[in-house]
């Protein structure tokens, strides 16, 4: 038997990201895919309003969410997770490979010796494998790094949550150059996925609707290997990574990757409030070369 999800999702057009909530229609049961905390860098100023529309649609539509989801600590947007956790009271989880993420930038931003890097920010920490149950639908977990150390993809039913592996078609996939990265491991994750059934749907972490488009986030299988730019022709891992690095190596890093790492690291928690009572964010200054 093939479960379908019923899927909803939205975009936050500030940066470009999609956030889904997926509920199985038999039980109503649901859960919460990579929820944005809105943040306004030159005010310093976090908001949620992104996080809000989501939780107004699980209620208006009476879903129970049973797990709010990370693909992995993103460099793009701050994480609303805990945010929502405190409102609906589900817990949360990422992929276990998160503690080499937290150990790689607790290096890059000087953290304290007592900065916990055991994944302990979150509820569970999954496995390649690993499945759970929302409601009646299955959802297996697959390791899929490349993008980060830690990226996972969660496949539930016939719906494939694949974060920063693949674009729309148009778009083609994912960087694979920050620190952690590998378009070695982003070519193995991405055959995974290529490998699911033609009919899964694969729901992208992001879209910067190209060419004045609508943006979108949907796509099987087989429209990816037929139609996406970096993969219709079926490259070999030479072919595929020489057009990765070559294209990464023109891409100016995120705008928000200094603010968002020391956050999502933490599970999308703010820095603990100093004597004034107010959380403060570092950058690291002269770490990464300049990119124009």
């Amino acid at each position: 038997m093939t479960h379908h999800p019923i899927v909803k999702p939205f975009w936050d057009q500030p940066t470009g990201s999609w956030q889904y909530v997926f509920h199985d229609p038999a039980t109503m049961k649901g859960a919460i895919v990579d929820p944005v905390l809105n943040f306004d860098a030159q005010a310093g100023a976090t908001a949620t309003t992104s996080a809000q529309e989501i939780l107004d649609h699980v209620n208006d539509s009476g879903i129970e969410i049973t797990w709010i989801l990370d693909t992995h600590p993103h460099a793009d947007h701050f994480s609303a997770a805990p945010w929502l956790k405190a409102q609906l009271g589900a817990p949360t989880a990422i992929g276990e490979r998160v503690t080499e993420v937290q150990a790689l930038w607790k290096e890059i931003y000087n953290l304290p010796d007592d900065f916990p890097t055991d994944g302990s920010q979150w509820d569970r920490l999954f496995a390649d494998g690993d499945e759970f149950m929302v409601g009646e639908i299955p959802v297996r977990v697959i390791f899929s790094p490349g993008h980060t150390l830690a990226s996972v993809t969660y496949v539930a039913g016939d719906a494939a949550f694949v974060h920063d592996t693949l674009m729309m078609p148009d778009s083609g996939t994912s960087r694979a150059d920050f620190p952690g990265g590998s378009s070695r491991a982003l070519y193995d994750s991405i055959q995974r996925i290529l490998a699911l059934p033609d009919e899964t749907r694969v729901f992208v972490g992001h879209d910067y609707a190209p060419e004045g488009r609508a943006a979108a986030c949907e796509a099987t299988v087989a429209e990816h290997k037929a139609d996406n730019v970096h993969l219709r022709d079926a490259p070999s891992e030479a072919e595929y990574r020489a057009v990765r690095d070559a294209r990464d190596a023109t891409l100016p890093l995120p705008r928000l990757i200094m603010a968002a790492l020391q956050v999502n690291i933490r599970g999308g928690r703010l820095p603990e409030p100093e004597d004034n009572g107010r959380a403060f964010l570092k950058i690291p200054l002269d770490r990464f070369e300049a990119r124009t």
